[in-house]
């Protein structure tokens, strides 16, 4: 018995590391389409159809689309705000700030756990849970005043779509894990990434004289960044502990930012590799003291 669910941990483990270098493409790959001129919101409307795609076939295949009306108008409100809302602040942050910062600023996400916590749920943090978020916040603002890993001044529109990319983030977590006691994983995120892409879609200014290698772009954002990346996530919720997930999820800013400067040679200043350890360091004290 021991055995088997050792491996099954273990299993959980392997998921959420390949969800993290899956996601921690995101910034490398949505550059590119962003370079030829297509738009942040065009490129997040691309990025959820196919997603949304590969999900519905997934479903399609397990035969677990039939549902309450009601619960899927849920999910798919959902994926307005976390997935439409999120990747289109996603990409609109990686244009103004660079992909680096963007990732940063989204792991920001227990901090506003946290928050939420005390203001709705009266859980007063301890002394070390505030002590950490004073340390974020502190970083944030070092990385901000930085002007994030693209040369040039800080963007405040940037600064404020990454953190409210955090804001979008830290609410997946609860929402997901939830519903998946009823329905399974592909399913909730097919009517997810329906919802996402029928908000984008009335927002976004959509073509097709695309490049080849827009196209290309915009097929690894769908599969591998979307698909791949969220499918291995809903998996590892089902075996390890939403704390321990989320903790090994840190793999993916560091991974992000290593891609960034090898690709697109964004690269913090000084106080921002202060400031971005920071905020990953006490993000990550505050996830596991959550445990």
């Amino acid at each position: 018995m021991c055995a088997a669910v050792s491996f099954r941990a273990l299993q959980g483990y392997g998921f959420i590391v390949a969800a993290a270098v899956c996601w921690s493409l995101i910034g490398v790959v949505g550059r590119l389409p962003m370079s030829m001129g297509t738009s942040p919101l065009e490129t997040a409307f691309w990025r959820t159809a196919f997603g949304c795609c590969c999900f519905m076939l997934h479903a399609l295949r397990c035969g677990g689309w039939r549902m309450p009306w009601r619960h899927a108008l849920c999910l798919a409100g959902f994926g307005v705000w976390g997935v439409g809302a999120f990747f289109g602040l996603t990409q609109y942050a990686v244009a103004l700030s660079g992909g680096a910062m963007t990732v940063v600023l989204l792991y920001t996400a227990p901090v506003w756990v946290a928050l939420f916590s005390f203001l709705f749920f009266h859980e007063r943090p301890d002394r070390r849970t505030l002590a950490a978020m004073g340390v974020a916040l502190a970083g944030t603002a070092l990385l901000c005043g930085s002007g994030g890993s693209l040369s040039g001044a800080p963007s405040p529109t940037g600064i404020v779509c990454g953190l409210a990319t955090g804001l979008c983030y830290a609410t997946h977590y609860p929402f997901c894990r939830w519903w998946q006691q009823r329905y399974d994983t592909a399913v909730i995120y097919a009517w997810m990434f329906l919802g996402g892409t029928l908000a984008l879609g009335l927002f976004a200014p959509i073509g097709l004289a695309h490049r080849a290698t827009d196209w290309g772009a915009f097929l690894v954002l769908g599969v591998v960044c979307c698909y791949a990346g969220y499918y291995c996530y809903g998996q590892s919720l089902l075996r390890i502990p939403l704390v321990r997930a989320a903790a090994v999820g840190y793999l993916e800013p560091l991974l992000s930012t290593l891609w960034l400067a090898l690709f697109w040679n964004e690269a913090f200043t000084p106080a921002g590799w202060c400031g971005g350890a920071l905020v990953i360091g006490a993000v990550l004290t505050i996830t596991l003291r959550r445990s």
